[in-house]
């Protein structure tokens, strides 16, 4: 079970539906939540419960003093990221939040950004021997076969954001000018499936296996458990190939002829981990005492095959933007 220590932890992203599903289950496990986002009107700003606060980007100069002024001012106890854009200061960040006695759990810088960035993950998984997406950069585009469909998609992007599907050379082409930081890869086809993952210290890895049975601006509507030997063994030797600690999820294609191939890691959280906690897997009570130096129990992180999980849209909160009441991180105090 759980470490039933009530924490005060830290989540960003909380707009997004993997920081805002883990901030609701923390509050589930009794801990107190620090709900941060960009957006003053992100949804997990309005759980119950939660102590939200509106923070600048990730990329803005005044991100690293706002967290460490809300761990500072809040007596926060851990930070965990549920986005991406937030790793790279955060890892920056780590030396100092831990020295205040912040608690992250994530992986060495060079994992980290072997998974952000799409080119070196293919390299990774490629120099594995493990099976990925062919990946070509925009210039070398007239060495991609004629017969190969094709993703044009951001080497550093996240939450299907700017990924097409080009319908000619011609067309990548010019999708590689509009997109940021494009790269082009080969389309896979099949039966699409995310693997939420619990790496501990001593590098044992659980993996709950999920269809991704409808997506939608790619985030999963339907999504089933299922059992698959080939498919946990590779998302395992992937974990181990990328260096992966904590939480991550892991995404991949089942082809017609049964060939799996990973697509992607995620140093974070997936947004319909709800199915995983559903289906028995004690995911984040386990990711938390992880988090607290306490034993991670695999035990805990057995599952049903067949649950299922269906999404919808829903109004959260209907309101005037003159009476919100979210404040602003305070600026960090400097050593």
């Amino acid at each position: 079970m759980p470490d039933q220590t009530s924490r005060r932890i830290l989540v960003t992203g909380v707009g997004a539906n993997p920081g805002f599903g883990l901030a609701r289950s923390l509050l589930k496990l009794g801990h107190r939540v620090v709900a941060v986002d960009a957006n003053p009107l992100a949804p997990g700003f309005f759980l119950d419960d939660v102590s939200p606060y509106v923070i600048p980007l990730a990329k803005d100069p005044d991100y690293p003093e706002a967290i460490v002024g809300l761990c500072q001012a809040l007596a926060v106890d851990a930070i965990v990221a549920g986005i991406e854009n937030d790793l790279p200061p955060l890892l920056d960040l780590r030396p100092r939040l831990e020295a205040a006695g912040v608690r992250l759990w994530l992986p060495d810088v060079k994992s980290v950004h072997d998974c952000i960035d799409k080119a070196r993950f293919h390299q990774v998984l490629t120099e594995h021997g493990i099976p990925t997406p062919r990946t070509w950069d925009p210039a070398d585009l007239d060495l991609v076969p004629t017969e190969v469909d094709l993703v044009v998609k951001p080497r550093n992007g996240h939450g299907a954001q700017h990924v097409y599907m080009p319908t000619s050379r011609r067309h990548a082409r010019a999708l590689c000018d509009l997109v940021p930081g494009a790269i082009v890869q080969e389309r896979v086809l099949g039966t699409e499936f995310t693997a939420d993952c619990l790496v501990d210290r001593d590098g044992r890895a659980s993996a709950i296996l999920r269809r991704r049975d409808l997506v939608k601006a790619g985030c999963v509507a339907v999504s089933t458990t299922f059992e698959d030997q080939a498919v946990h063994d590779l998302v395992v030797d992937t974990l181990r190939a990328v260096r992966a600690q904590g939480l991550s999820c892991v995404q991949g294609f089942i082809t017609d002829n049964d060939r799996v191939t990973i697509t992607e890691v995620n140093v974070r959280v997936a947004g319909g981990f709800a199915l995983t906690e559903a289906a028995g897997a004690d995911l984040i009570g386990q990711m938390a005492n992880g988090l607290f130096g306490l034993p991670v129990d695999h035990d805990q992180l057995t599952y049903r095959t067949g649950i299922f999980l269906t999404n919808y849209l829903e109004t959260l909160r209907v309101g005037d933007v003159a009476e919100l009441e979210i404040a602003a991180a305070p600026k960090g105090v400097t050593a």
